[in-house]
């Protein structure tokens, strides 16, 4: 019997050998071909570097071609390179075998296919259905073909779309994560001198869990002081996050490097959509229209961006979180890319990395998790919502409620994947920041 819990807003996922087994595994591949009307459809299969991933993705493209679906198998990658790799060779759709950033007992699944992503409201809810229910549709068995060349594919097409003006120097972690397969060689070749931390693949994240966490970073940015570096970078465990740290050692925030990508993007590219989430600065959004862009503006999840840049045919998009997006990847997020591009754009500076970050507008900030049962969180936001509309507040629900006034804003949204409310606000000074927290934490204890 599957558990209903793993299927989640976004993925798959669970704790392999409690909630998430070989025959899970082999159910759900046979429910994704069911959900496709699978046989004679060509799907991509890939894994991170989880101990568990060969045991779980080895059933899954057995339950895969049990019902038919010819599938590719292309190892152990990135999260973007499952994704890249699936448009790129024009499959009907992929299967990522990954946890993200959870811990290492963690595993699951990411899905895609030619309509998107398969989640919350996107068709998980109808798979989820299938694989329990076991609706499942046999057929004449598919194929299995193994895929060895991606990592060198994937290398040449980033390195035909990175051109630095000079050479730089870097500190990267990725934490023994899946981009470890990726450093320092494609880096190398780019003109990056590279300094790497925790290079070997290894699924027990021995070094640090598989998250940029402050930790993390506050070791990042000592190693980036030591070697006199331009720019360090610290990636998740499957290669689809980055946070970056400047010259000084210190953090950058999600808004500033968001804000200098989207300034190399618009150099070349006047006019062009930029996606940006709910939760990012207003900063984002006057820094995009006074380059020239067009924002726009998306609910927070790589499925509601990744369809936002192909509506919107943007060349860039990103999150307050470190995730960033582009037309190159096919609209889909990529932290070893976007490495790249930032350093693509240091190069190009006649400043140092701290002295940009410094030029951008600060506005001070405010985010505070409330913990809220799974089942009444929605509920909760959405009273919220309407109780704000009636006291005749200035409101956006792209994702959440999100409370516009002329100095601030404040966004309460349910979280997708934790039983908690998140509140977000910002003002042009501290005490209007005060002012709107105040009435957002008071209005959230009372409906909870």
């Amino acid at each position: 019997m599957i558990a209903e819990h793993i299927f989640r807003a976004y993925d798959i996922r669970g704790i392999y050998g409690v909630d998430l087994t070989e025959e899970t595994a082999s159910k759900i591949g046979k429910a994704f071909s069911a959900y496709l009307n699978g046989e004679g459809k060509e799907l991509i299969v890939g894994r991170d570097v989880r101990l568990s991933g060969k045991p779980l993705e080895d059933a899954l493209i057995e339950g895969l071609i049990a019902s038919g679906c010819d599938v590719e198998d292309i190892g152990v990658v990135t999260t973007p390179i499952l994704y890249f790799s699936t448009v790129h060779y024009r499959k009907d759709g992929g299967i990522m075998v990954s946890a993200s950033h959870n811990p290492p007992e963690w595993n699951g699944f990411k899905i895609l296919t030619k309509q998107g992503f398969v989640c919350e409201g996107k068709g998980m809810e109808t798979l989820k259905k299938i694989a329990i229910d076991e609706r499942f549709k046999y057929s004449t068995p598919g194929s299995l073909e193994t895929n060895s060349r991606i990592l060198t594919e994937y290398q040449d097409y980033v390195l035909k779309r990175i051109r630095l003006e000079h050479g730089l120097r870097g500190v990267l972690d990725p934490g023994n994560g899946s981009c470890s397969l990726l450093i320092p060689q494609l880096y190398e070749a780019a003109e990056i001198n590279v300094v790497a931390l925790n290079p070997e693949p290894d699924g027990r994240f021995p070094a640090h869990p598989p998250e940029p966490t402050r930790e993390v970073l506050d070791t990042l940015a000592k190693a980036v002081l030591k070697e006199r570096a331009d720019f360090g970078v610290a990636f998740d465990g499957d290669g689809d996050r980055c946070i970056f740290v400047d010259e000084r050692g210190r953090i950058v925030s999600g808004n500033s490097a968001l804000i200098m990508l989207a300034e190399h993007f618009l150099k070349n590219w006047k006019g062009t959509a930029i996606v940006y989430e709910v939760s990012c600065s207003m900063s984002v959004e006057e820094a995009i229209r006074s380059l020239g862009g067009r924002p726009v503006l998306s609910r927070v999840g790589h499925t509601y961006i990744n369809e936002k840049m192909l509506q919107e045919k943007a060349v860039f998009g990103g999150e307050l979180s470190g995730h960033f997006y582009f037309e190159d990847t096919y609209g889909f997020d990529d932290a070893v890319f976007a490495s790249l591009k930032m350093a693509e754009f240091l190069s190009e500076q006649d400043r140092k990395f701290s002295e940009i970050v410094d030029s951008m507008p600060i506005y001070p900030m405010y985010s505070k998790n409330f913990d809220c049962p799974d089942e009444k969180k929605f509920k909760a936001v959405e009273a919220l919502s309407e109780e704000f509309k009636e006291m005749g507040y200035q409101l956006l629900t792209v994702d959440g409620v999100k409370v516009v006034d002329s100095n601030g804003w404040f966004l309460i949204r349910p979280s997708n994947t934790q039983p908690q409310i998140r509140l977000t606000a910002e003002a042009k000074n501290k005490e209007d920041l005060e002012r709107l927290t105040d009435r957002a934490e008071r209005k959230i204890a009372e409906r909870i």
